[in-house]
């Protein structure tokens, strides 16, 4: 379930770009406005004010932002103005081709997502950076992790709910004989099976195991593999049981500690508000009891906790 919160009445698409025309006029920018419109607006409201923006004022609204705004309140904001599947691959260009590589960010948005997410983001890729993401995971990835996420992105898997219960006990049984029944790990009967299964099946295979072996999967991938292969079994595995619980997992570990990972912060409020914030609330809450509203505020200032706290919402416990 969704955090955004749209007003019950909109302004047009128009009046909301002129309103953010006249927020950026004069000395500095009237960035309340700006939060106060942008964050209480769906994927495919941003997408019209930005070309009644562009209609307007012979002018990216994306383009503007960026010269408006800073820190990491501008690098929150121009990702969440972009539509879902561009914003997927601008992170997925970013981890992997930006400045310092993300190996761990990628990995968490390529296992976190559906196969026609995935599908429709590989398309998109192309479209926006000319290049094929399958050849820059190629580039900047090697072995079993470059092996795993490469047969996640290109194998269509099954989406629904139903099961098949023998497929789970021989699945089960498989990746005990790939892994803690022999010396050494079959680390294609691995892949081959996280990479081919949907996530009910493979809930289900977590399940079955615990109940056949009296250990969870969960700890046999930890034993068996390592590095960026563990953390993307792991990740698929955790998505497929709960994925609100996985990235409440994601944004404490963001926040704990000395300082805070920005990074990690912002790539899932603005990736999972649209989506299940709701229910990662809710995980939140039931795990570290604390709301995940006074963790960001906590953890963050100005506008840019302004604009975050605006798309999560305030927790009501």
């Amino acid at each position: 379930m969704a955090s955004l919160s749209v007003p019950p009445v909109l302004t047009s698409p128009r009046n909301d770009a002129i309103a953010l025309h006249r927020a950026f006029r004069g000395f500095g920018c009237d960035s309340t406005t700006v939060i106060n419109i942008l964050a209480h607006r769906d994927s495919t409201q941003r997408a019209l004010i930005m070309q009644e923006y562009r209609a307007l004022y012979r002018q990216d609204l994306y383009h503007r932002l960026s010269t408006e705004l800073s820190g990491n309140h501008k690098k929150a904001m121009l990702l969440w103005v972009l539509d879902p599947v561009g914003r997927d691959a601008t992170i997925l260009n970013q981890t992997l081709n930006g400045e310092i590589t993300d190996l761990r960010a990628a990995t968490e948005v390529i296992c976190s997502r559906t196969p026609s997410q995935l599908q429709i983001m590989k398309q998109t890729y192309r479209a926006k950076f000319g290049c094929y993401l399958e050849h820059d995971i190629t580039e900047r990835t090697f072995g079993d992790h470059q092996k795993l996420l490469l047969a996640y992105l290109g194998i269509p898997r099954y989406e629904g709910p139903q099961v098949d219960p023998s497929a789970v006990s021989y699945d089960a049984r498989e990746l005990y004989r790939a892994g803690e029944k022999r010396l050494g790990t079959d680390e294609r009967t691995f892949i081959r099976i996280f990479s081919e299964r949907s996530w009910a099946h493979m809930a289900s295979v977590a399940s079955a195991y615990q109940h056949l072996y009296a250990r969870s999967l969960e700890k046999a991938v930890k034993s068996e593999t390592s590095g960026n292969f563990e953390f993307g079994l792991l990740t698929i595995l955790r998505c497929a049981q709960s994925p609100a619980v996985y990235f409440a997992k994601v944004l404490h570990k963001a926040m704990k500690g000395l300082g805070t990972s920005d990074t990690a912060l912002i790539r899932v409020v603005v990736t999972r508000t649209e989506i299940d914030m709701q229910y990662i609330k809710a995980e939140y809450h039931k795990k570290y009891k604390r709301s995940l509203a006074d963790a960001v505020h906590a953890e963050t200032s100005g506008n840019y906790r302004t604009f975050l706290l605006s798309l999560i919402g305030r927790d009501r416990y």
